[in-house]
Order: structure tokens, then sequence, then C-alpha cells
């Protein structure tokens, strides 16, 4: 397995993090170890309120942010919960860089960029001997977001409605080749 740095980006909505979901089955199915933090929903009576991160590795979970928190950074309606960013989100992409053979982060985006310490881990991901697959945020323009674009040396993939259900196979052999 070659050392890549994968990117996925796209609209919102298009199924990036159910993606990313599917390659982790198809990595674990194939015996890597793969760590690392991914999002989600959380949602009230059919209506997203918030966000939610979990360790990939130890199934921790904790609020990226949510309309119910009342402190931390604002991002549209929401606010970030920093402490569980950097308890739950950081520490993922610290025990990945560590302890896994791919590193998953699921998303580089507004929210998550509120956090020096995220950014730090971000980077540090990213010079770390390991695949990495992350997702960005298709409008995000944090100046780490416009390095990371721009580095020959990732692949930058957009997650459509058409490719998003034969994209984990594909990511899957782009890693395991």
């Amino acid at each position: 397995m070659k050392i890549q740095r994968i990117l996925l980006t796209g609209e919102p909505g298009c199924g990036k993090t159910t993606v990313v979901k599917r390659v982790i089955q198809v990595l674990r199915d194939q015996r890597m170890k793969v760590g690392g933090m991914v999002s989600g929903e959380i949602r009230k009576n059919g209506v997203r309120v918030g966000f939610s991160l979990e360790d990939i590795l130890t199934h921790t979970t904790g609020s990226l942010a949510h309309i119910d928190q009342r402190e931390g950074p604002r991002v549209g309606k929401y606010h970030v919960n920093l402490d569980d960013l950097t308890a739950v989100g950081v520490a993922a992409i610290r025990h990945a860089i560590n302890e896994a053979d791919v590193i998953i982060i699921d998303e580089i985006g507004p929210m998550e960029l509120t956090s020096t310490a995220f950014i730090q881990s971000v980077q540090d991901a990213l010079t770390a001997p390991k695949t990495l697959v992350a997702t960005i945020h298709k409008r995000a323009s944090h100046q780490l977001v416009l390095e990371i674009k721009s580095n020959h040396a990732s692949s930058l993939l957009e997650i459509t409605y058409e490719n998003r259900d034969s994209m984990p196979a594909e990511l899957a052999r782009m890693i395991s080749n």
C-alpha cells in the first residue's frame, strides 16, 4: 500500500460521509486498521439540529455543533462545541496517526476549522507516513483547505449523485494498490 492523500469534495448532501463510511467497511474487510473521525447529523423530528463526531477506532462520540449550544464559535445557526471537537475529533486523528493504517477525516469544513487544535492535527495527518482520506467542504476558503487542494501530491475527487455508489469500491482499490 503506497501512501496517498485522497480528498473528497462535493455539494452538501451528496453523500461524502456515506462514501467514507462504506470505504471504512471495505478497508476493514481487507484487514486494514482504519482510524480518524467521522461526522454525522443530529436530527430532531426530522430536522437537523446539529452535528455529531465519532472516533472510528474507539467509537467515542461527541457533539461537533448544535443549535442549543450556547458557547463556542458560531457557524450559521450552530455553535461549535470546541471541547468535544478536541476531546473526540482531534483525539481521533491523533489515535489514527499513531495506530491506524489509514487516517480518515470527515470533514475539514468551516466548523472544524474554528479550532487551532483541529487545524494542527490535520497538518500532522497530512505529513504522517500513512494514507489519508479526508472530506473537504466544497466552499471552504480557509488557508489550510486552499493549501490542501493546491497540493499536487493529493488526489481531489468530487462525489456526485452519479458516482457516490461506485466510489467506495474505487477508493478502496486506490488505497489497496
